[in-house]
């Protein structure tokens, strides 16, 4: 009788302990259980326009949230990419149970390029994958996601990057390149073979939120660790993420997120960006301040309207230019909702956002 009762309450407490641990993990993303189709809650956006002329949104989520439009105003869901999750992830990231970070969608060589990240909060153990797919339409015999495994992996305390938030850029002589990063020593930028997935030379950092360096030795030093949620955060203080490259007349353009997503009414995300004439940098500001060295011009953050807006993608449909992201509204207690910009470039060369 007294195993019995010893078991139920190792049951009992395993459930518990299992409810708020999934309960910590739904607080550190937005609540997506209340659709608007207008307005609709969405975090870490990218965007394309499909073969059947409508507009895909791919955003963090359980195996990548995917959303349809006619017109970038209207929007309804559609099945997510990633079904069923890749065992490998499952199997090689430790704590990843299919909720998808921060994807990158493109078209190259006949076909779509799906990145997405696979990682747990506050730790560099991540990876980033790859699935591809013919077409962007539910509807075509053609549609199918197809899984093409891992791309790069980060290790908990051996890699100084954290393998998350990827974006492709091809550059003009048709070299692919992925640009990623969140914390640590800041964004990274690798060339990639014309696979599209198989790494041709060494990461590179091109933009630090800090001035400086950030050594392994210091993000591996547990004086530094924080504790939030009941989680141990080994990120250290770089808050620069989600980059995302473009290219505009002789530039190409980066684009980043200081300070912090995530926290709802306490987030502070701010959108900043640089530009280089070389796809690899170095990136620099209006001012000539190195992006690697914390430089970068401030495109929109917090103001009255929200407490931040971060995680920014770019894209130019028929001449016109969209800055694409997601904003912590004030209105609606820091929900993080899509914010769709027209984007244009001013007699300098740097881009500017419509009212």
């Amino acid at each position: 009788m007294k195993k019995n009762l010893t078991l139920c309450a190792i049951i009992f407490m395993a459930c518990f302990l299992s409810i708020n641990a999934q309960e910590s993990t739904r607080n550190r993303r937005p609540n997506r259980a209340s659709f608007t189709t207008t307005n609709p809650d969405v975090h870490d956006p990218v965007m394309a326009r499909g073969e059947d002329g409508k507009y895909y949104i791919f955003a963090t989520g359980m195996g990548v949230a995917t959303l349809s439009s006619s017109d970038m105003k209207t929007w309804k869901h559609e099945k997510s990419a990633l079904s069923p999750i890749p065992q490998w992830a499952t199997d090689s990231i430790k704590g990843y149970r299919g909720h998808t970070w921060a994807p990158d969608i493109s078209y190259h060589d006949g076909k779509w390029l799906l990145y997405y990240s696979c990682s747990t909060f506050g730790k560099n153990g991540s990876a980033i994958g790859l699935a591809t797919n013919k077409t962007l339409d539910p509807q075509s015999p053609d549609f199918k996601w197809e899984d093409q495994g891992p791309v790069i992996v980060s290790h908990q305390r051996i890699d100084n990057y954290n393998a998350i938030d990827p974006n492709l850029i091809v550059d003009k002589k048709g070299t692919p390149w992925l640009t990623f990063g969140s914390f640590w020593d800041g964004i990274q930028i690798v060339r990639l073979k014309k696979d599209f997935k198989t790494l041709d030379g060494k990461t590179k950092t091109i933009s630090r939120r800090t001035g400086r360096k950030i050594t392994l030795a210091e993000l591996n030093d547990v004086e530094n660790y924080t504790i939030e949620a009941g989680d141990t955060i080994e990120a250290g203080a770089n808050a620069v993420e989600a980059p995302f490259i473009i290219k505009n007349g002789k530039y190409y353009y980066l684009f980043v997120s200081f300070d912090y997503c995530c926290r709802g009414e306490r987030s502070t995300y701010r959108t900043v960006v640089g530009r280089s004439k070389k796809i690899d940098g170095p990136y620099v500001d209006s001012k000539g301040q190195p992006m690697e060295k914390g430089g970068g011009d401030t495109l929109i953050g917090p103001s009255s309207q929200y407490f931040g807006v971060g995680h920014t993608s770019a894209y130019e449909f028929d001449g016109q230019w969209y800055f694409v992201s997601h904003a912590y509204v004030k209105s609606e207690n820091g929900k993080a909702k899509l914010f769709i910009k027209k984007m244009n470039f001013n007699k300098e060369g740097w881009p500017v956002l419509e009212d």
